[in-house]
Order: structure tokens, then C-alpha cells, then sequence
């Protein structure tokens, strides 16, 4: 897994600059019809959390998913500043606080956890290399190129700040490092996080400097076990209830990119949309396709993927007259 690792990281690394050219291919009607699909086929997975990931959830966990999401709009509503800007977070602690008193928060992981650990290179023995595990592996970053070409733009549109084919292959080959480094240190790979997208827009923080002291705090929790613990008890209703907000706002964006194209002069724009966003919706995480291989069956159950990929042929097909 390790070799595979390195290898794709390598791969991306190398294939950023040819991938990076794809921001030629995603106007608006392309780019509001992907974040719009990264959005709705998120909220599932907060909702997942705030029924605690069980099939009958109980009715405290469906009371603390419920109390973050108030924590939350209270803050955001009778609040300025930093503290509206902290308003996920307050959810959080606030939340983590209320589910400790119902008895819904287990410290074993803070009391198992080290004092001080220190990050071992190839903890497991040098890395092997198998063809089938690289190919397997470079698809998986291939997907995820196409998942994180959509938060680029989603965040791009967010602060305002245009992106263009130089800052896109920056942040693939970025993607690229973190996933060979994954390897090295014996974790998995890294790829941007659709999630981030709605914490931009809620924050309001929309500089690269607070992302230098959160990389910096970060690392330090990953050498003090026992802090990042603290995030681990978090119970998934909380969490649920924090994420929904954020997954909303995702949507919103994606809609409000929608809101500037323009569908009365070309009514094509309207089948691009529709039908890229239903696929993508309905497609993710679907049982329609357990019967292809794994590489096929990975494309087409990512719904932010098959959002991409038919926004952008159908756009370059229906508008190839356009400029």
C-alpha cells in the first residue's frame, strides 16, 4: 500500500501540469453544476453523523445534532467578528460539552493516547512495489484530481481570487507531495477536502495566512497525542449537526454560480445542469454498478466525478459555438 502510495503521489506530481490545463473546460455553467453536486451529495454523510451512523438512532442523538445546529445559528445571528467567524467551532466545544453531560463522550481515547509521539519513516519496513496496486492507486488520484478541481474553483469563486491553469497545477503537485509524504510516514493519502469549502465560506476568512498557523498547530497536535485525542471524542451527532451548516452553505455556492449563468438566451445551459447534477446526486455511493470492476465501479459511484466529467463533455459538446 505504502509503494503505491509513493508511486501515485509521484504520478500526480507529474500529471499536474497536463491536469491543470482542465481549468479551460470549466465555465460557470460547469463549475456551479460540480460545487452545487459537491454540496447535496455531502449532506447525506451529515446526516449520517447526526443519527450517530447507526440504523436506529437514538433520540439523544438526534436532541445533540439538533442543540450544535441551534449553537450555531445563535452565534452566526447575535454575533460579529471572531466570534462569528468561530461559530462552527463554538458548536463544537459547546456541543462536545452538553453530549459529556448526557454521558456521551468517551475519554478512552485521551487516556490511551501517549504523551509524546514522534512520527517513525517507514514504520513498517521499506515499501514494496506491485504494478496492479500503483495502477489501482494512481486511479484513486485521478479521481481525487477531479474531486479537488471543483473545491479549487468553489473556493476561487469564495474569496474572490481568480485561479488559472499555473495556481491549479500548484495545487495538484501540493496534493502530490502530501500523498508521497502519506507514504513515507506511514498514513494514507491526502486530497483537498470538499468540507473545507463551506468552513471558508461560513469563517469568512478568505487569507492564506491563518492556514499556515492551523498547518503549524496541526503538527504540533500530531506530535502531542494526547490533545489530538481531544478532537476524537467529539460525538458524531455533534459533529453531524456542525457539518450540515457547513454542506448547505457548499450548495448555496454552487447555486448561487448557477444564478450567473445564463439560461435564457441558451437553454442548453438548463440540460447541462440538470442532468449533470441528477447524475452526480444519484450516482454517488449508489449500489447501480457492484457488479462492474472496482476501477469502473469507483468512477461512476463518486457523484462529484461523474458531475465533472458530464458537465464538461456535455458543455463542450451543447456549447462548442460558444466562446
Amino acid at each position: 500500500m505504502f509503494g503505491a502510495l509513493i508511486v501515485s503521489g509521484i504520478f500526480v506530481v507529474l500529471a499536474s501540469g497536463i491536469f491543470s490545463k482542465l481549468a479551460n473546460y470549466f465555465p460557470a455553467i460547469v463549475t456551479g453544476s460540480v460545487i452545487t453536486t459537491i454540496g447535496l451529495t455531502l449532506i447525506p454523510v451529515a446526516i449520517g453523523n447526526m443519527g450517530n451512523n447507526v440504523a436506529n438512532p437514538s433520540l439523544e442523538s438526534l436532541m445533540l445534532a439538533l442543540i450544535t445546529v441551534l449553537i450555531i445559528l445563535v452565534v452566526n445571528i447575535f454575533t460579529k467578528g471572531f466570534l462569528k467567524s468561530i461559530s462552527i467551532l463554538l458548536g463544537l466545544v459547546i456541543g462536545a460539552l452538553i453530549a459529556s453531560g448526557m454521558g456521551q463522550v468517551n475519554f478512552t481515547p485521551v487516556s490511551q493516547a501517549p504523551i509524546l509521539h514522534i512520527p517513525t519513516v517507514f514504520y513498517f519496513g521499506a515499501p514494496t512495489f506491485e504494478f496492479s496496486s500503483i495502477v489501482m492507486m494512481c486511479i484513486i488520484a485521478t479521481v481525487s484530481m477531479v474531486e479537488s478541481t471543483g473545491v479549487y474553483l468553489a473556493l476561487s469563486d469564495i474569496t474572490k481570487d481568480p485561479i488559472d491553469a499555473t495556481r491549479l497545477r500548484n495545487g495538484y503537485r501540493a496534493e502530490g507531495l502530501a500523498v508521497l509524504l502519506g507514504g513515507v510516514f506511514n498514513t494514507f493519502p491526502y486530497t483537498g477536502f470538499s468540507q473545507n469549502v463551506g468552513l471558508v465560506k461560513m469563517s469568512g476568512i478568505k487569507t492564506r495566512l491563518p492556514i499556515y498557523y492551523a498547518a503549524g498547530f496541526l503538527v504540533l497536535l500530531g506530535l502531542l497525542p494526547k490533545f489530538g485525542a481531544l478532537a476524537q471524542i467529539i460525538p458524531s451527532p455533534v459533529i453531524g449537526g456542525a457539518i450540515i451548516v457547513m454542506f448547505g452553505f457548499v450548495s448555496l455556492q454552487g447555486m448561487q454560480m448557477l444564478a450567473r449563468v445564463d439560461f435564457v438566451n441558451n437553454e442548453n445551459n438548463f440540460l447541462i445542469a440538470a442532468v449533470s447534477i441528477a447524475v452526480g446526486v444519484g450516482f454517488n455511493n449508489s449500489n447501480l454498478f457492484n457488479s462492474l470492476p472496482t476501477a469502473f465501479r469507483m468512477f461512476f459511484s463518486n457523484g462529484i466525478v461523474m458531475a465533472s466529467i458530464l458537465a464538461v463533455v456535455l458543455n463542450a459538446i451543447l456549447n462548442r459555438k460558444k466562446k
